[in-house]
């Protein structure tokens, strides 16, 4: 597998793991906007770095 198309992957299960793991209930319990939370999920490989929303 590519190291663009493995990193797109790995960024995708993080954000996957993000919602399933519901990470920002606390913000929201704390009455922050959900319009104000954002989702970021990182991968890196070597000296290759991949950061998505």
């Amino acid at each position: 597998m590519k190291k663009s198309r493995h990193l797109k992957k790995t960024v995708q299960s993080a954000l996957v793991q993000i919602k399933e793991k519901n990470y920002d209930a606390e913000l929201l319990a704390r009455g922050i906007p959900k319009e104000k939370i954002r989702h970021y999920g990182f991968a890196f490989e070597e000296k290759n770095v991949l950061i998505g929303s």
